[in-house]
């Protein structure tokens, strides 16, 4: 197996573990609030980005939502291409490496679209969990998409020390264990964040 992909098994199990001891295993449900102190350190660190990967994942249900029973297809090749572009050229404006930028944003889209296919996999199978409601993608959705790129570019700005420190494996997964509680991160959304993580560390 390799290496990234035995830690994002390892990152799920761990916190599938601590979900079940928590007695929580919902997408939604929310945290009790950590210290300033602490929150305050994870804003400026990995912490950031895994909490901006966690949000993101969670707007793959609304992508879902807006998708499912439509003629609209899960893979949307131009639209991800022009993601990619757009975030490599916003990358090296900001003075990062373009080719690393891209391979984190590929990650999340990645990422996004495993929680798509579950979700339709869960819909097709028990249709009264299908969602009610169809989101507007280009109104409400991409908008969000956008603003998260946008804090995302940041995030990755401010922590290129770390990312390219050999520690940065570990506390990677580690912030991730603690974002996908924080969010109540379900079997399938853990799976997601496994997913989206293994980009990150420039030393991996």
């Amino acid at each position: 197996m390799r290496p990234h992909r035995l830690r994002s098994v390892f990152v799920t199990a761990a916190v599938v573990a601590a979900a079940a001891v928590s007695g929580t295993t919902s997408a939604t449900a929310h945290a009790p609030a950590a210290p300033a102190s602490a929150t305050a350190a994870r804003a400026s660190g990995l912490g950031a980005l895994t909490e901006l990967f966690a949000e993101r994942l969670l707007l793959a249900d609304k992508v879902a939502a807006a998708k499912y029973g439509t003629e609209s297809p899960i893979d949307d090749p131009v639209r991800e291409r022009q993601i990619l572009d757009d975030v490599a050229a916003r990358a090296a404006g900001l003075g990062l490496d373009p080719a690393s930028v891209t391979a984190v944003f590929r990650d999340q889209i990645e990422a996004n679209k495993l929680v798509q296919r579950g979700l339709y996999a869960r819909w097709d199978a028990h249709p009264d969990e299908r969602p009610t409601e169809r989101p507007d993608l280009a109104k409400e959705v991409r908008p969000a998409l956008d603003l998260i790129t946008t804090r995302l570019l940041a995030a990755l700005q401010q922590t290129v020390p770390v990312r390219a420190d050999a520690s940065c494996g570990p506390r990677l997964y580690a912030e991730a264990a603690l974002s996908a509680y924080g969010h109540r991160l379900d079997v399938l959304h853990l799976k997601g964040l496994g997913r989206a993580l293994p980009s990150v560390c420039a030393a991996d």
